[in-house]
């Protein structure tokens, strides 16, 4: 057991590194003052969904969340990994992924909502470390494969294999995604893939 978290520790940072810092056009850590007046993530409470008013029409207010230790996690990942205060130290963070296949603390709030097409999701990244709020056809795997398999996914959602630059959600960013189609809606972290919401699309 404790050989098998040894290799994860040493690959996680190398996963997540190459999958949200590789090249010029990666998103840069926010500043503390970017950060200001973020909230700290709950693994027991679920907000309900939130709506906004802008430009006349109402937003879908999406959270996401995480609970990242700055020290532990910058320790592993390197300087700017994390950029919030306090939190899971990263040892602990891996324990429960290991544990459970997810890591609570580490979700989009809310996990469900009821939205009409043309509504737009406004997903706010309120954590410390940078996320993505991608449509998929289907949940699945991300594009961190010591993660994946900590969260028992062995299929990778094709849709985070085909990222662009401007998906990547770094601390204190916004991410906006209009609700095109009557149906039901799936978005997931492609980083931290059981990070998902789950929309009922209608016309009305």
């Amino acid at each position: 057991m404790f050989r098998k978290l040894l290799v994860i520790l040493l690959t996680v940072p190398t996963a997540i590194t190459a999958a949200c810092n590789d090249g010029p056009t990666a998103p840069a850590p926010a500043s503390s003052a970017q950060l200001s007046g973020s909230a700290a993530a709950s693994a027991t409470s679920l907000p309900r969904v939130q709506t906004a008013l802008a430009g006349g029409r109402q937003d879908v207010v999406v959270n996401m969340l995480d609970a990242c230790d700055p020290d532990s996690f910058n320790a592993v990942l390197g300087p700017g990994s994390c950029v919030r205060s306090g939190g899971v130290k990263f040892e602990q963070f891996i324990a429960q992924l290991t544990r459970l296949g997810f890591a609570a603390p580490w979700r989009f709030a809310p996990q469900n909502s009821n939205v009409r097409v043309g509504q737009t999701f406004v997903a706010t990244n309120k954590g410390g470390e940078v996320h993505t709020f991608t449509e998929v056809d289907e949940f699945g795997g991300g594009i961190v494969p010591s993660l994946n398999q900590l969260a028992h996914l062995s299929t990778v959602a094709p849709e985070c294999t085909a990222l662009d630059p401007d998906d990547f959600v770094a601390p204190g960013g916004v991410y906006r995604e209009e609700a095109g189609q009557v149906g039901t809606s799936k978005f997931q972290c492609c980083i931290h893939p059981w990070m998902r919401l789950e929309a009922s699309v209608s016309d009305r």
